[in-house]
């Protein structure tokens, strides 16, 4: 029997978001992943250092906008881009994955979830994607940058 759910959540556009479970009968965290592909916006020295510190201010954002009625202060922010492979006008995959810890008994399709994980991504979004120095970020591979 199936128990995994996910819901598709494209709320911003140049991200694709989805939140889910893996056990939608015993809810005890949920997951949401963000992704997109960015390219660089100039030529920098330690990709490295710039994509640590865009993970550090990630999980600062997830941290602040976690509604603690609903899940754990615990999390865990995986943040999946390579830098092996970035420079300057070539597009790399970002995927961003966010795990969540429920505090009480929940539904999986309750609105009280659905509206917490609305403002973590916008937390999100607004305060690493849109005003982000370093990459232009777009939907596709082959589209243009926003």
């Amino acid at each position: 029997m199936k128990k995994g759910k996910s819901v598709k959540l494209n709320l911003y556009n140049p991200i694709k978001t989805v939140y889910g479970t893996v056990d939608s009968k015993k809810l005890k965290s949920i997951y949401i992943n963000i992704q997109s592909w960015v390219t660089p916006k100039d030529e920098h020295d330690n990709w490295n250092r710039v994509v640590s510190n865009l993970s550090r201010e990630i999980k600062h954002s997830v941290y602040d906008s976690i509604n603690s009625n609903i899940f754990q202060n615990k999390s865990i922010v995986d943040l999946d881009l390579r830098t092996s492979g970035i420079s300057h006008g070539k597009k790399s995959f970002f995927n961003l994955e966010i795990n969540l810890y429920i505090t009480n008994e929940l539904d999986f399709k309750s609105i009280e979830i659905k509206d917490s994980v609305k403002d973590i991504v916008q937390s999100v979004f607004h305060h690493n994607i849109t005003t982000n120095k370093y990459f232009d970020f777009s939907t596709t591979k082959k589209e243009e940058t926003l």
